[in-house]
Parts: structure tokens; C-alpha cells; sequence
């Protein structure tokens, strides 16, 4: 199917709707959602439906017109094939995330800061890493860790001082590493003094910063962390919106002087030597006109009622170009932009090197399978990361380039949704390092993630997320832990004793089964170093970078096969053993997570071993 842009209306027919760069995204990400194949839109009896069918399915009278706004914003088509494809540090190097707070404390306060990090940057160096991604460092009262700011201007006392900045920004740049900075713009904390002064002044021109509603005016939006998106305060007879905790307000970007606040922010980093920034949830920026009420069918679907009226606003656009050419540009800063909904076309249109917007985003649909969401109990199969990356390596044009990430801060550890079993530990950590490193893309790994670190086994009162203590009080701690933010924020286990900090860490430890970086750096066959052997390999082979990708045997299940240029890597997906897929060319192994370095040798004949990964030169 080729795209275009046709208005749709209640009469269009389905496949004309699959044809809009919108419309392909949406129903793609409902059909997900429903754990129901896109084949099915290859039904010419589907196909064919008109929109004004659904009526039949979808009881809601006002999804069609929901649906059809939705589409219609947007009449730009991204370039699908061909284009030149520039070369980019941001393309060629792997990323290092920090969560500063469980990453190293140097003051003995039992609490990550940037001195901490300052002493770890050989260890980073050394891993091969090319940049680091540091999550909020602002003041912040810490109500969501930091991604509530008070003060863009201030570091948060509890990691350091400007200066510490300063010295960290100087030392990464003394060892070739670039450093971004996480960027929280579509909200901010309630502490903030914008928000103080346009609360409790009526006449300031703050309150204009924020969406304020008298309390009988507010629509049904619910937050992203289980509760209505309006703060009431009785005392001002006024409500405020959220999309987030109940202490972090939605700032108005319809506001010039807002945006004209994010590129002074910007700037001022910028001058301090900021490589360039992560932008959280940017794609929220441009809220609907009004702010109307959600739709119900699309929230109990997409379980955040109201999310149609923002994660790709009518003016979305509009103000990331504004941005990029008045602060990224003249900088020469890199940025990604956090995307939470975005899908392939949406993305293209965000990302593409000629839109000038955005330099990459980070797309969330690999991270669940089908059907499932977070706090789902379940294994996750890898065969449908298979069919992701597919997916988009097909869609993507020489304009276009893909994060690369399983893990960060807002999400579980990776092997234990696989496969918790110790059994497979060892291997299925370099397995996904091996994909990670190995796919067409920038590489994103988060802190812990190269030691294999897996999720802990928390107590109610040992949580520490504000959203998991939100989603206990209406559900279980079984939920909770399914999917709980606290698992990826653990802090690193530096050493068996743990090393961490000299006091009381603020949040549980690595758990004792797993061991720490400092014994693996001593083990060749550590998953530590199978990371740090792929990193240096990739850094090495520039050209691997760029290369395009061959999908071998794309549709036998549990089997992952591409071709870079002159190296296959081959993948099993699975705990089964299959018959080993012939490639029928002469290679070479070169990295296994089966075979040790000094015995790379494979059996043709022998079966594949559970999540067995395999990189070889091709003679």
C-alpha cells in the first residue's frame, strides 16, 4: 500500500484510512492492542467496510468524528524509500542511560549524585560507550524523582552543584564521551515559581503557563498515574490540569512565552557544553483546543482516557521546528524526543533528518507483546521484537534512523519478562546484547543493563515509585511488580558488598544472585564483557553502522537471521532446540554467547541452543 493523504470521513472505507499516514498508525496500534493481526485489513471484505460501519462493533456515537479529527490533522507524508543517508556521531555511538539517583553516591547520603558519576566515567569509557543520558538532575521536590522540576536553573541539592556539573561535562568531554541531558518541558513540578505565582495570582501572566479550569468546567481526562488529570484547590476555586502525578502541571505551549522559556533553558546548557537533550514526553505538548473530554471507547481501550486530545497534537509540529531552529540548530545539539503512542509514519514525520525536528524518538510499541500492558503478568516472546524491527527496517528510508533500547527508567528488566528462569540468565543477557548491538540503529543501554541486572522482589513498603504506589491502591502487589518502575531503579551493585554508597541506600540493592561489575570485568565469559566485546567491535566497524540490513529466513518462528554487510548474526528467539538454518555461505564465528572466545567453533549439524546468539564474518 502506498500512502497518501485523502480526507477521511464516516464514508471512507477502511483501506483508504489504512493509506494516511495517521490512519495507519492509529489502527495498527488498536489492532495491537486487540491482539488481532493487521492481515485482517487484507480482507477486501474489511478493507472495503466504510468507517461509518463500525457503528455495528463500536457502540460509542462519537469515535467516528474522534477518529476522523484525529487523521485529518495531519496531511504531510513522510518519504517512504530512497534519500541520502548522512552520517552522524549520534548514529555511530552506543548510549549510556544513568538514573542518577541509583547510580553512585559519593557523599555517603545513601543517594545517587554527580560527584558519583564523575568517579565511575573511566568505567564508562572503558565499556566502550560513546555517551551518557542523564535523567533529571534539576531541583526538583522529588515527588516523580526528578521529572518534576522546580527550578531549571538549579541543580538538585541532593547530586551536586553546578560546578559538579561543570567538572562532569568536562570530564566526559576529556574522554570522548558526549552527554545529554533529560529535558522535562511538558510539565512541571507544583513548587516550580511559575506555577506558585499563577495559582495564587489570577492577574499574572503565569497563569496563562498553565490549563486552569473553575472546578465545574474540567473534562474527564484521567493522568498517566491512575487518578483524575485535575488538581482542585478549593481554596483559589480553581483546577489545574495534570497528566502525570498530582504535584506536575501541564505547561500551555499555545503560550509563545513558554516556548520562548524552553529555548532560553535550552541555550543555557548549551553554553555550559551539553551535547544535546532527551526531551520527556514531548509529543504531549500540543493539547486540543478546549481541551474537550476524552473519548470513552478509545480510553478504556488505551486505559488513559482523553490520550486522542494530545499525543500528536494539531500544532505539534509547529512548535518542535520552532524549537530546533531557535536552540538545537545553532547549537548543533542532538535530540530524541520521548513518544509515548508514536508509531512508524507519525515517527517518520517527527524524526526525518529534512523535517527538522527531531533527530530520533523513542518508540514504546516493542516493549509489550500484543494484548498485553506493563503491569500484565507474562513472558515476553522476542519473536515479536523480531516482527518490530522488521517492520520498521522496512518503512524506514535513508531520511530516517531508529532508537535501539529495551530497558530504561520507566520499565522492567528485560530477562526477567523473557525468561526469569537462572537457567538462561548467562546467555539471554547477551543475547539481547547481541540484538541491541548488532541491528541497524543507535543502542541505548540503561545502567545495570550490561551486568544483567533482573527485577527485585519488593514489599509494599519498599516501593518507592509514586505511579506503582498509585496502581497498588487499586489493585495488588502482584500487579505492582509485574510492572513496576522500582525494578530498573535498583541501585548498581559496584561490588559483591555492594558499594553503592556508605550509607543507607534510598531504594533496595541488585539482588545477591546476580553478580556485581566489578567481578565481572574479571570474567572473560561475564555478560559484562560480552557487551563490552559487541561495543568495541561495533565502534570499530563504521561501516557495520551504516549497513543495510538482510532479513534471512524472515518467517521461521524462534529464528532470527540479517546480514550487515559481510557478518550474519543468527538468533534463537526461544528456550526450544531447532535444527540450525543452513545460510549455505562459508563464515567465520566471531562473538558467541555459547562458545568462549578461544573455542569459536560450531558444529553445523548441532541444534540450536536455547536463546543461542551467534555473530560470524561471511567469507
Amino acid at each position: 500500500m502506498n500512502l497518501t493523504y485523502e480526507k477521511v470521513t464516516p464514508n471512507s472505507k477502511i483501506k483508504t484510512v489504512y493509506n494516511t499516514p495517521v490512519g495507519r498508525d492509529v489502527i495498527d496500534k488498536v489492532l495491537m492492542q486487540m491482539n488481532v493481526s493487521v492481515k485482517w485489513l487484507t480482507n477486501p471484505l474489511i478493507g472495503n467496510l466504510k468507517l461509518k460501519h463500525l457503528k455495528k462493533w463500536i457502540k460509542d456515537p462519537d469515535f467516528l468524528q474522534v477518529f476522523c479529527d484525529l487523521i485529518n490533522q495531519e496531511k504531510d507524508v513522510a518519504v517512504q524509500k530512497g534519500g541520502t543517508l548522512t552520517k552522524q556521531w549520534w548514529k555511530e555511538i552506543v548510549f549510556y542511560q544513568i538514573y542518577p539517583r541509583s547510580f553512585k553516591d559519593a557523599d555517603g547520603d545513601g543517594l545517587g549524585d554527580l560527584k558519583g558519576i564523575i568517579g565511575k566515567l573511566d568505567y564508562i569509557a572503558e565499556m566502550g560507550f560513546g555517551g551518557i543520558w542523564l535523567s533529571p538532575i534539576f531541583k526538583s521536590p522529588m515527588q516523580d524523582n526528578g521529572y518534576d522540576i522546580s527550578d531549571y536553573y538549579q541543580i538538585n541539592p541532593e547530586m551536586g552543584t553546578m560546578q559538579d556539573l561543570r567538572d562532569l561535562i568536562s570530564g566526559c568531554h576529556a574522554r570522548g564521551l558526549k552527554i545529554i541531558l533529560d529535558l522535562v518541558v511538558n510539565h512541571t513540578s507544583a513548587q516550580h515559581p511559575w506555577f506558585i505565582e499563577a495559582l495564587n495570582n489570577p492577574n499574572s501572566d503565569k497563569r496563562d503557563y498553565y490549563f486552569f479550569r473553575k472546578p465545574d468546567d474540567i473534562n474527564n481526562w484521567v493522568s498517566f498515574f491512575f487518578e483524575d488529570a485535575w488538581q482542585i484547590f478549593e481554596e483559589q476555586d480553581i483546577a489545574a490540569l495534570h497528566l502525570f502525578a498530582s504535584e506536575q502541571f501541564d505547561l500551555n505551549w499555545d503560550n509563545p512565552a513558554v516556548r520562548a522559556e524552553v529555548v532560553k533553558i535550552i541555550n543555557f546548557y548549551a553554553e555550559l557544553g551539553i551535547d544535546g537533550y532527551r526531551l520527556d514526553v514531548i509529543n504531549y505538548i500540543s493539547k486540543k483546543p478546549g481541551l474537550p473530554d476524552g473519548n470513552k471507547w478509545v480510553g478504556d481501550l488505551m486505559e488513559f482516557r482523553g490520550i486522542e486530545n494530545y499525543y500528536y497534537g494539531e500544532n505539534l509540529h509547529k512548535y518542535l521546528k520552532e524549537i530546533h531552529q531557535k536552540a538545537f540548530k545553532p547549537n548543533q545539539l542532538f535530540s530524541i524526543g520521548e513518544t509515548p503512542g508514536i508509531g512508524i509514519q507519525m515517527g517518520k514525520l517527527l524524526s526525518a533528518d529534512y523535517r527538522q525536528e527531531l533527530d530520533l524518538i523513542f518508540n514504546f510499541d516493542h516493549l509489550e507483546i500484543p494484548g498485553k500492558v506493563r503491569y500484565d503478568d507474562y513472558l515476553y516472546d522476542l519473536n515479536f521484537y523480531k516482527e518490530y524491527i522488521m517492520k520498521w527496517n522496512n518503512a524506514l528510508s535513508n531520511h530516517d534512523w531508529m532508537s535501539l533500547f529495551f530497558e530504561n527508567h520507566d520499565n522492567p528488566r528485560m530477562i526477567s519478562k523473557v525468561n526469569p528462569n537462572p537457567r538462561y540468565h548467562q546467555v539471554l543477557g547477551k543475547l539481547i546484547a547481541m540484538l541491541l548491538l548488532t541491528l541497524k540503529g543507535t543502542p541505548f543501554i540503561y545502567q545495570g543493563q550490561e551486568a544483567g541486572f533482573i527485577n527485585q522482589t519488593f514489599s509494599a513498603e519498599e516501593l518507592r515509585d509514586v505511579e506503582s504506589l498509585n496502581k497498588l491502591k487499586q489493585s495488588n502487589l502482584a500487579t505492582v511488580l509485574a510492572g513496576s518502575r522500582d525494578h530498573a531503579r535498583t541501585v548498581i551493585k559496584w561490588t559483591e558488598q555492594g558499594d553503592f554508597s556508605e550509607g543507607e541506600p534510598w531504594i533496595k540493592g541488585q539482588v545477591d544472585k546476580v553478580s556485581s561489575i566489578e567481578q565481572q570485568l574479571t570474567d572473560a565469559d561475564s555478560i559484562l564483557n560480552f557487551y563490552k566485546n559487541l561495543i568495541e567491535f561495533r565502534n570499530q566497524n563504521v561501516d557495520f553502522v551504516y549497513a543495510p540490513i538482510e532479513f534471512i529466513y524472515p518467517k521461521r518462528k524462534n529464528f532470527f537471521g540479517y546480514i550487515r554487510n559481510n557478518y550474519y548474526i543468527e538468533i534463537n528467539l526461544s528456550s526450544d532446540l531447532f535444527k540450525r538454518p543452513n545460510l549455505k555461505r562459508k563464515s567465520k564465528l566471531l562473538i558467541s554467547n555459547y562458545h568462549a572466545a578461544t573455542v569459536l567453533k560450531i558444529d553445523p549439524k548441532q541444534k540450536m541452543q536455547p536463546y543461542e546468539a551467534n555473530l560470524y564474518l561471511l567469507n
